[in-house]
Formats: C-alpha cells, sequence, structure tokens
C-alpha cells in the first residue's frame, strides 16, 4: 500500500468524524475500548418485546414508500409462511343449514382452507325479494377476536350491566350478544358478511384452544421444528382469512370487487394483516388494536420475523391508499390520535388519498367493539364500498340461540377426515415443500428471486448502502502492516461494531478481503503478529477487514438474554437471532469496503463456526462480493434441536437449509469446505483461491 494511497484511505474515515486520528501503540493489538467500556451498541441491552415502542416514520416520497411497502409485504409473507403462496386447493363449502332472521338469512357453513383443515363460521346476507333481480352486494369478512366465545361469544351478566351503563351498549339484550350485532346490522344495510372462526375458538377446535401462561391456542405450533420451518398459529390463522376471503368472494351474490374487513382486538390483527397482503381488500376497519405500543398478545398475533424493524402502525400504513378506519378506546390504542393517526395522515395525503384515513378514541369506553365503534365501521362500509356518505344508527335485532347458529350438529357431524396438530403440520410442510419445488422447476431466476427475498426477510437485512464510523479510525504499526481499528454502524440503526483492518505494503487498494471468524478480530493476530492465514492474504497484497460480530470480542453479551420461554415467536417476531445479528454485522463490514474503502473487488472468509454466516452474508450481498470461502463446519440447521441455539434461524429448513443458501452464492464463485466436519478450510486453500485479483 503506498503512501498516497493508504492517506486517502484514512482522510476518507475522518472526513465523517469531527476528531483526527488516534494513533495507538502496537501493543494494544486490536482493542478499541479500554477496561469497563464497550460498545455503545443497543444490541448489547434487552431484547424489544411486544409491549415496546413502535413508532411509524412516514416516508418522504412515493417512491420511498414503494420500497418500503414491498419490502414489509415481503416479510409479512415470509414471516406467516405464505411465501411463495401456496396452491389454493377446492374449498368445498358445505352449508349445514340456514336461518331466516327476517331481514336477513344465515347460512351455516365450513369449508377446507386446505385438505383435512376445516374453516367454520355464519354467513350473513340480505334476503333477496320475491320479485326483485338477482343482486350482487359488498362483502364483508369479520374476524371475531379473542372474547371467549369467539362468534358464538355471550357476555356475563354482570358486564352486560356495566356495558350499558357506561354507554358502549344501548340496551341488554344488545350487550349480551353483540358478537352478532356487528353481522345482523351489515346484512340490513346490504352486505353480505362471513364471519368466521379463529383457530381454537367456536367450532375451530381440532387445534385445542388452551389457556398457558395467560396466552391462548398454542398447542402444537411451538417448538423448534415449526420455527425452522415458519409454521405457527399466527400463519395458519393467516391462511384462513385469506381462504375465508376466497369464500366470500366466491359468492354469486357477492360483488368481489366490493370487498371489506373488520375486527377488534385479536380480529383487528387478522384485519390489517389479510389487508396488507391481500389487495383485494378494498376497505378495513382494525379495532382497538393499531397502535405505536401493544403489538398483540396472543400466539395467533405473534410469530418470528414479523415485527423485526416495524410494527403495527406501519404494516396496518400497507393499506394505503385503500381506506382504513381505527376505532380505538381506553387500552393500548388510547394515544392514536397523537401517536400513529397523525403519520398515517401524511402517508395517505402523500398518495393522494387524504379522506380514507380515518380515526377516532372512546377514551371513556375500555377495550370493546361497542355500539360507538361499530357505528363507525358501518359508516365507513357504507361510505366506500356503497358510494354512501352518510351517518347511521345502529337498529336493534333479535339474536338467535347459539345453537342455532352452530354449523356442526347431530345430523350435521365434523368432518372425518379432519387433521390433529401433528397431521396438519406434516401437511402443511409438505404444502410449502411442493410450492417450493414448483417455483425451482418453472423459473430459475424466479425461484432465485424467491429464495433471496426468504434469507432477506429471515435475516431482516440487506447490504446497507451507508455506513457511518462511530469512533476512530486509530492507527498502530504491526508485524510490518499497518493496522487501523474503527468502530462502525448503520445509519438508521443504534449498532456500533469494532473492526480491524490490516493494509500491508502490497496493497494498492483493488482487493479486500471481509475476515469472518468466531473469534471476532482477535483473529488477525497471534501473540503480536499477523496470524498465518492472515499473513497470505496481505502478502498477496490484499487488505483484510474483520469485525467483532454480536457475541464475539468487544461485542462479547455477558449473559445471554432468554428466549420468551411460552413462545420463541414473542422474541424472533421483534428481534434478529443471533445468527442474523451476526450476518447483519457482516454486510455493515462488506458496505464499509464497498463504499469507503472504494474496493475494486471484495472476497470474503468465513471460518470454522462463521462459515454460514458468510454464506447469508453472500446470498444478500449478491455481487457485492467476488469470491466466498467458507467452512461449513459440518453444520445443519436441521439438527438444531432448541430454540437459544446460536445458529438459530426461523425457516431456515424451510427454504432448503445451508444448500439452498450455498446454491444462491454461485457454485463459480464459492469455494465451500467441511461439510461433513471433519476436514476443515485451509488457510493455503483459501489463498489459492483469492490468488486471481480484480482487473
Amino acid at each position: 500500500m503506498t503512501i498516497t494511497r493508504r492517506t486517502a484511505l484514512l482522510s476518507a474515515c475522518a472526513a465523517v468524524l469531527p476528531f483526527a486520528f488516534e494513533r495507538t501503540e502496537a501493543a494494544d493489538e486490536t482493542r478499541i475500548f479500554s477496561d469497563g467500556e464497550a460498545p455503545k451498541d443497543a444490541r448489547l441491552g434487552k431484547f424489544k418485546t411486544l409491549d415496546g415502542d413502535f413508532p411509524f416514520v412516514p416516508p418522504k416520497t412515493k417512491d420511498e414508500w414503494t420500497k418500503r411497502s414491498t419490502r414489509i409485504r415481503e416479510q409479512l409473507l415470509v414471516a406467516t409462511g405464505l411465501w411463495p403462496m401456496p396452491e389454493q386447493t377446492e374449498l368445498n363449502p358445505k352449508v349445514t343449514g340456514t336461518i331466516d332472521a327476517g331481514e336477513y338469512e344465515i347460512d351455516r357453513v365450513y369449508f377446507a382452507s386446505l385438505p383435512g383443515h376445516y374453516v367454520t363460521g355464519n354467513l350473513y346476507r340480505p334476503k333477496a325479494k320475491a320479485d326483485a333481480k338477482p343482486a350482487k352486494y359488498p362483502g364483508i369478512l369479520f374476524a371475531h377476536g379473542h372474547w371467549s366465545g369467539g362468534r358464538l361469544h355471550v357476555e356475563t351478566e354482570e358486564n352486560v350491566r356495566a356495558m350499558v351503563a357506561r354507554g358502549e351498549e344501548p340496551e341488554l339484550e344488545r350487550a349480551k350478544y353483540f358478537m352478532q350485532a356487528i353481522p345482523a346490522t351489515l346484512a340490513k344495510l346490504g352486505f353480505v358478511v362471513f364471519q368466521y372462526d379463529m383457530v381454537g375458538y367456536a367450532e375451530s377446535r381440532a387445534i385445542p384452544h388452551i389457556a398457558r401462561s395467560g396466552v391462548p391456542h398454542q398447542e402444537g405450533f411451538a417448538d423448534v421444528d415449526c420455527e425452522l420451518r415458519l409454521q405457527s398459529l399466527m400463519g395458519l390463522q393467516t391462511w384462513n382469512s385469506l381462504r375465508a376471503l376466497d369464500y366470500l368472494a366466491s359468492r354469486p351474490f357477492v360483488d368481489d370487487s366490493k370487498l371489506g374487513m373488520t375486527g377488534a382486538s385479536g380480529g383487528g390483527t387478522q384485519t390489517f394483516i389479510l389487508t396488507a397482503i391481500d389487495d383485494r381488500i378494498k376497505a378495513s376497519v382494525p379495532a382497538v388494536m393499531v397502535s405505536t405500543g401493544m403489538q398483540g398478545g396472543c400466539v395467533c398475533e405473534n410469530c418470528s420475523l414479523l415485527r423485526v424493524g416495524t410494527g403495527n402502525v406501519e404494516i396496518a400504513a400497507l393499506s394505503a391508499p385503500r381506506p382504513l378506519a381505527l376505532p380505538s378506546a381506553n387500552d393500548w390504542t388510547r394515544e392514536i390520535m397523537t401517536k400513529g393517526y397523525p403519520q398515517l395522515r401524511q402517508l395517505y395525503k402523500l398518495l393522494g388519498a387524504d379522506d380514507a384515513v380515518s380515526a377516532k378514541a372512546w377514551l371513556k369506553l375500555p377495550h370493546n367493539y361497542g355500539r360507538p365503534s361499530r357505528e363507525m365501521m358501518a359508516d365507513w362500509f357504507l361510505k366506500h364500498l356503497k358510494g354512501r356518505d352518510e351517518a347511521t344508527s345502529e337498529p336493534p335485532f333479535v339474536p338467535q340461540p347459539i345453537d342455532a347458529l352452530k354449523v356442526f350438529d347431530e345430523k350435521n357431524p365434523r368432518p372425518k377426515d379432519e387433521l390433529k396438530a401433528a397431521e396438519l403440520r406434516k401437511a402443511i410442510a409438505e404444502r410449502d415443500e411442493e410450492a417450493i419445488r414448483r417455483f425451482r422447476k418453472l423459473d430459475l431466476e424466479e425461484y432465485t428471486g424467491l429464495l433471496r427475498g426468504a434469507v432477506r426477510a429471515m435475516i431482516a437485512d440487506e447490504l446497507p448502502k451507508e455506513i457511518g464510523v462511530r469512533s476512530g479510525p486509530k492507527e498502530s504499526k504491526i508485524d510490518g502492516a499497518t493496522m487501523h481499528l474503527a468502530v462502525l454502524g448503520r445509519t438508521d440503526e443504534a449498532d456500533a461494531v469494532p473492526h480491524a483492518g490490516i493494509f500491508g505494503p502490497k496493497f494498492d487498494g483493488s482487493t479486500v478481503v471481509v475476515w469472518l471468524h468466531p473469534q471476532g478480530k482477535s483473529s488477525l493476530l497471534v501473540d503480536g503478529k499477523i496470524a498465518p492465514a492472515a499473513r497470505l492474504l496481505i502478502d498477496a497484497g490484499h487488505a483484510v477487514v474483520a469485525p467483532d460480530s454480536l457475541g464475539t470480542g468487544e461485542l462479547a453479551i455477558a449473559k445471554p438474554q432468554p428466549i420468551d420461554a411460552v413462545y420463541a415467536g414473542f422474541t424472533f417476531g421483534y428481534n434478529r437471532t443471533l445468527l442474523a445479528n451476526r450476518v447483519h454485522d457482516a454486510l455493515t463490514t462488506i458496505a464499509f469496503a464497498k463504499s469507503m474503502l472504494k474496493a475494486k473487488a471484495i472476497h470474503l472468509v468465513g471460518w470454522e463456526s462463521f462459515g454460514p454466516v458468510a454464506i447469508l452474508a453472500k446470498a444478500l450481498a449478491g455481487e457485492a462480493i467476488q469470491k466466498l470461502a467458507v467452512d461449513r463446519h459440518g453444520f445443519d440447521f436441521a439438527k438444531i434441536a432448541k430454540v437459544d441455539d446460536p445458529m438459530m434461524l426461523p425457516g431456515a429448513v424451510k427454504y432448503g437449509g445451508l444448500d439452498a443458501f450455498v446454491w444462491l452464492c454461485g457454485e463459480k464463485e464459492s469455494l465451500v469446505a467441511n461439510a461433513d466436519g471433519k476436514a476443515p478450510l485451509t488457510a493455503d486453500a483459501v489463498s489459492e483461491f483469492f490468488a486471481t485479483k480484480a482487473k
């Protein structure tokens, strides 16, 4: 490396700093921080939880929102197990009876969302007049939420009196059967409404509804194999919601160009999730759920990857510019008018849909879907699905006996082929494997995009364009070379990653090797001298840059935070896994080599257990990495037995494991050793593979 070139590189780093270089003695080796000090990296603190703060920052341009919303939608689909979208098999709906409710009729319905798994519910439809022409009505999908009886809920007498007293309900009867008031009112207003059962509620009992640590219906979908295959109650419920929309849209008396969705609490979650991923929903009303605070406390509202780097307000924003209304109450949504709604209004204004978003908070009412919220919802659908801008007053209705609404009875027993949890999990795994095989057979380019999108969501990251220097660089002479130490981080994240770079006298600025090792940057030196493997690369004219990835070196974790004992999705739904964080740090280093060192070529080497880290980083960095050399270390994602394994990566097995990720890296550009754990990657092999320098 010439003096002129080295000075230019140092100046490039210094330009972003308010202070000059600090020089250290070689005896300090790769250590940056003094005893008792540590990088100010937020990841060294506690995990983010569903009770954290999830602000939404509106985009500045339409183009910015197009890119961001595409990434979030992709993340939601991967997280819920719908990437790629599975085959939508025949529903084979069955009506087991019809109730004449005067102005409307109620069908008792079930269908197969996938073979052997059934969705149950009631279809409310306006009664056609005998002398009238066949009509088509707007359709509304209604997700009931976490009231104990689901769509068959009957409120307790004590609660009924309290609801009427505080103005939540107009009379005792409507309070007791408020779950029926929603579809009954909408049917009277000329909508077809499908009210379906969430998994584990009412008649959806094949997957048991159990209470464990206050969290309902988690049996069968909470172990490590489910995580590795991205199988979850959240994913199953979202699939059921999507198929319920398929059913509603397929009815001959429904106008499938005018579909809406509503639900409160957990039903609100299902509403904004499905609206985010399915553009068929033209207007939505997720009640008492969207906020910058609590994000949803049930397993059917959480799954790994779902909210890493995002939150409910931003997910709800994926509705834009389609109409969105947010009834709120004195619960975690109480601040919606100042936190969330103003930002949503900015987005809708940017998209030219100022009047398509609304919110109102009834702060004298607790968590509810009472008459005030229901009337707001009905008005919203009248305006945006029927073109009637008017205020309605919810009429009284005659509730139906609960047994009359039930789909199954002695004459209509449950299907004999209904699958239990273990059987259903196997069926879902086979379904997903077939969907991925189908993609690979049809078009390798599309399969590559599919796989890279999955990895991007699993890591919750991609190669950044901008890198900041938190502190440094410090320069020292060591073993005939120059070593720079600096702390780097992303401009949009609270990370701080210590780095060491070694530049030999032959380095001309052309090739940088990013070095990933379980000992971090300290692995570059042995007894104060450059490690033999690094020396081979430096003598060949390469610079070598190594980070302390999370959990290594000066980013060591004193006491790992425990993974949620009830459900790993409560942890990995809000935080990257340790493996994903290490890939994040590798991408930071690659971006540093590309944008700040201006390397003409970047090679990547992953030693020992950091071989898989390097593979995943290359899969995301793509052509930014010219050559990849890794030690597979005999690793196999399918052998992970615990969710707190340091190599845990939700979804890894579903998408083909390390073999698929290696394929994504490109065979010609990759040297992959030690698949069986018996023949480690050697320094000579790496040096020889990297020998051809960039032109």
